[in-house]
This record gives structure tokens, C-alpha cells and sequence, in this order.
């Protein structure tokens, strides 16, 4: 399957699920790392106009979690997140938020990730550690 046959797959299962309310687009795939983007808008403000630090949150578990999937066989795996902590370092008020998520840890039940959420120049926004669980489907 090519990259983009993957991010198709990865943006077509977002629908009718909190992905597709914040707008969060998956937008590149690499060797070792997904990246999706969240437009920032009064959608997933705070009350005082910037970028709410739940919205990013979500944003950083939508991409880790997708890219838990990618990384491992879709077909013998649910993932499903089990821990997450986020540091908000900077403040958003439009544009684009981008989240990388690179793996630190990909065992066979749990994985670790360092995801990056960074603004349209590069500057971090916020750094976020994920850890996720692979759940063997029945078969």
C-alpha cells in the first residue's frame, strides 16, 4: 500500500467521529511518523480566544493512536490510549496546528510516543507523550 493510499484510509475512518468535529486531517506519512493537522479557529478556542489545550490533546491522541495502527497490522490489533500527558509551551489563535508523532517504544503490547505539536513555521506549541495499547482482535 503507498503512503497516500494509507492517509486516504486514515482520514476515511475519521468520519462521524471527534476527528471530524475539530477538522483534524492526516496530511503525511513517513518511515517513522504520521503527521495530521487541525485548523485553529473559534471551534477549538478557549473561552479567551486561543487555541484550547484539550482540542490539542486530542489532536496529539488522534495521531498517536492512528499511528499505532499504521505502525503495527491493523488486522490482529485495536489500540486503544492509556496514558497521555501533554506541556503547552506557546498559544494559537489561527492557522494550522501540526502534530508528529514519532515512535519511542514499539513493543508488542504497549507503545510510547513523542508527538510534536508545532504551528505553520515549525514552533512548538506543545510536547505530548502517549502511550498506547494493542489489543489483539478475535479472530
Amino acid at each position: 500500500m503507498t503512503n497516500e493510499e494509507i492517509l486516504y484510509r486514515c482520514n476515511a475512518i475519521t468520519k462521524n467521529t471527534l476527528m471530524e468535529t475539530l477538522s483534524i486531517e492526516y496530511v503525511e506519512i513517513g518511515e517513522q511518523h504520521l503527521v495530521a493537522r487541525m485548523p485553529v479557529n473559534a471551534k477549538v478556542y478557549q473561552p479567551d480566544g486561543v487555541l484550547h489545550g484539550g482540542a490539542m490533546v486530542a489532536l496529539a491522541e488522534s495521531v498517536g493512536s492512528a499511528a499505532a495502527i499504521v505502525f503495527m497490522d491493523p488486522s490482529k490489533f485495536s489500540i486503544r490510549g492509556i496514558e497521555i500527558s501533554a506541556n503547552h509551551v506557546k498559544s494559537m489563535k489561527d492557522g494550522f496546528v501540526y502534530a508528529t508523532a514519532k515512535p519511542l517504544h514499539l513493543g508488542k503490547t504497549t507503545q510510547v510516543w513523542d508527538i510534536k505539536l508545532t504551528d505553520e513555521n515549525k514552533r512548538l506549541i506543545s510536547a505530548v507523550k502517549l502511550t498506547t495499547l494493542a489489543l489483539p482482535k478475535d479472530r
